[in-house]
C-alpha cells in the first residue's frame, strides 16, 4: 500500500475524533484556486483566535478493541492501514513546507497492544522534534492502558495530549466499550495533570478530552456535570462533544436517525457558560435533566430567574451583566468602562456590541425598557418572542452584514 492510499484511509478514519475542529469539506473542483483536500486537513484555533490548519490522521485504524460505536472496531470489515513513524514525519514536513499545515493532530486505534501503539506515537513525535527539528504544534493521543513512562516521554515532546473519556457514565462505558474501564481513562488523565504541574515543559498547551453524545441515554445534566468535574480536577483546556453518527448496526447503541447536532450545540454553549461565565451545572439544570433545544442555556436560566431582572446596565456589577442574555464578556467590560464617562442608552449598547434582540427583555437603561410592552412579560411570552419571531425573521430576511447588531454578534460570538 502506498503512502497516498494510507493517507486517504487514515485521514478519513480520523474525522470522528473532534478533539480539534475539522472543516469536513468534500467538495470536488477541477478549476480555480484553493483546495479542500479530504485526507486529513482540519482547522483548529489558537488562544489568540488565529485559525490554523493541522494534518489530522490516525497512526493506524487496526484495533484490538471492539467498541460498539467505533467505525474502526475489530469486528468491522473495513480497509485497514498503518503508517510507520518515518512516513508520518515525512508527510508532516512535506505538508508544512508547502504551507498546507501548521501542525499535526495524531491519534490512533490500538494495534497489537496499548504500549506498542503509544511507542509508535512517541517515535513519530521524537523524529519530528529531533531529526526534522519541527517546532510546530503537535497534539497526540494518550492511549488507555499504555505505560505511564511512554506517556511521560511523549508529553515532553507534544504541545497537547488528550485521553478520550468517550462516554458520560461508567455504565455506558461498560455497555459500549467492554475493553475499556473508567480507571484506564482517568489514570493517564490524572498523570498528565500531575506531571504538568511539576514540569514546565510537559504538555505546555494542556490536555483535552471528547465525549460522544446521543449513543446512550445519558442526560445533558450528567454530561455537563461530568465536564465541570473534569475541568476542576484535571484542569482540562477543553471538553469536546461529538454528536453520534450512526456507523454501526449494534443493538447496544441508542437508535438515532441522524446526529443530534442541535443538542451538541447546546452542550457547547452550556460548557462555555461554565468555563467563562462562572455558571455551575447545578444552576443551569436545577430540576431539569436536559437543556432546552429551543433557546440557549443562558436564556433558559434567565427565564427561570426573572426575579433577578431587569438589570440596570448603568449600575449593575460585572457579574450581573454577564448573566444577561445577549451581553458577553467583551460587551460587559465595555459597559463598565464606558458608563464611567456618561450614562448609556440603547443606542450606546448597540455600538458596544450588545445583542439587543435577546438582551432587551432583561435590561433597562436609566430605568427605561427598550419597548413599553416589555414590562411584566411572562417567561412563556418571552420565550415565544425569542423563538417564533426569530424564526420568522430568519425566513423573511436575508442576513445583512450592514446590520450592525447582526454583524457584531456574528464576529464576536457573544452569547
Amino acid at each position: 500500500m502506498d503512502i497516498l492510499e494510507k493517507l486517504q484511509i487514515l485521514g478519513a478514519a480520523a474525522k470522528y475524533d473532534v478533539s480539534c475542529a475539522s472543516s469536513g469539506s468534500k467538495r470536488e473542483v477541477n478549476y480555480g484556486i484553493g483546495s479542500t483536500f479530504t485526507a486529513g486537513i482540519c482547522h483548529s484555533w489558537t488562544d489568540d483566535g488565529r485559525c490554523i490548519s493541522l494534518l489530522k490522521i490516525l497512526f493506524t485504524n487496526e484495533c484490538i478493541f471492539d467498541c460498539a460505536y467505533c467505525i474502526n472496531r475489530k469486528s468491522n470489515d473495513i480497509k485497514r492501514a498503518t503508517f510507520t513513524p518515518h512516513e508520518v514525519a515525512e508527510l508532516t514536513m512535506n505538508f508544512y513546507k508547502r504551507n498546507y499545515i501548521e501542525g499535526l493532530f495524531l491519534s490512533s486505534a490500538i494495534k497489537n497492544s496499548p504500549d506498542w501503539t503509544m511507542e509508535m506515537l512517541y517515535k513519530t513525535v521524537y523524529l519530528l522534534r529531533h531529526k526534522y527539528q519541527f517546532n510546530g504544534y503537535i497534539h497526540v493521543k494518550a492511549i488507555p492502558y499504555a505505560s505511564l513512562d511512554l506517556i511521560r516521554k511523549t508529553g515532553f515532546l507534544a504541545d497537547r495530549m488528550s485521553v478520550n473519556i468517550e462516554l458520560p457514565s461508567e455504565k455506558s462505558l461498560k455497555l459500549l466499550c467492554p475493553n475499556k474501564t473508567k480507571e484506564s481513562i482517568l489514570k493517564p488523565m490524572e498523570f498528565i495533570t500531575r506531571v504538568g504541574e511539576e514540569e514546565r515543559n510537559f504538555v505546555s498547551a494542556g490536555q483535552s478530552t471528547q465525549m460522544i453524545i446521543g449513543a446512550t441515554e445519558d442526560s445533558d445534566r450528567k454530561i455537563i456535570t461530568l465536564s465541570q468535574h473534569l475541568y476542576k480536577k484535571f484542569k482540562l483546556k477543553r471538553v469536546y462533544y461529538s454528536a453520534y453518527t450512526p456507523v454501526n448496526d449494534d443493538p447496544r447503541i441508542l437508535k438515532v436517525e441522524k446526529p443530534p447536532l442541535l443538542r451538541e450545540h447546546r452542550l457547547y454553549q452550556a460548557d462555555w457558560l461554565i468555563r467563562v461565565y462562572n455558571f455551575t451545572a447545578e444552576e443551569l439544570f436545577e430540576k431539569d435533566e436536559n437543556l432546552d433545544l429551543e433557546v440557549d442555556p443562558k436564556v433558559m436560566w434567565a427565564l427561570r430567574h426573572l426575579d433577578k431582572f431587569p438589570v440596570e446596565v448603568n449600575k449593575a456589577s460585572y457579574e450581573e451583566l454577564i448573566r444577561v442574555p445577549g451581553i458577553g464578556i467583551k460587551s460587559a467590560r465595555r459597559i463598565i468602562k464606558n458608563r464611567v464617562f456618561h450614562s448609556l442608552d440603547f443606542d450606546d449598547l448597540k455600538k458596544i456590541g450588545v445583542v439587543l434582540k435577546r438582551a432587551k427583555f432583561f435590561i433597562t437603561c436609566n430605568g427605561k425598557t427598550y419597548e413599553r410592552h416589555l414590562i411584566d412579560l411572562q417567561p412563556e411570552k418571552i420565550k415565544l418572542q425569542l423563538t417564533e419571531k426569530a424564526a420568522a425573521q430568519q425566513r423573511m430576511q436575508q442576513l445583512s452584514f450592514f446590520d450592525k447588531e447582526i454583524f457584531t454578534s456574528v464576529i464576536t460570538g457573544e452569547i
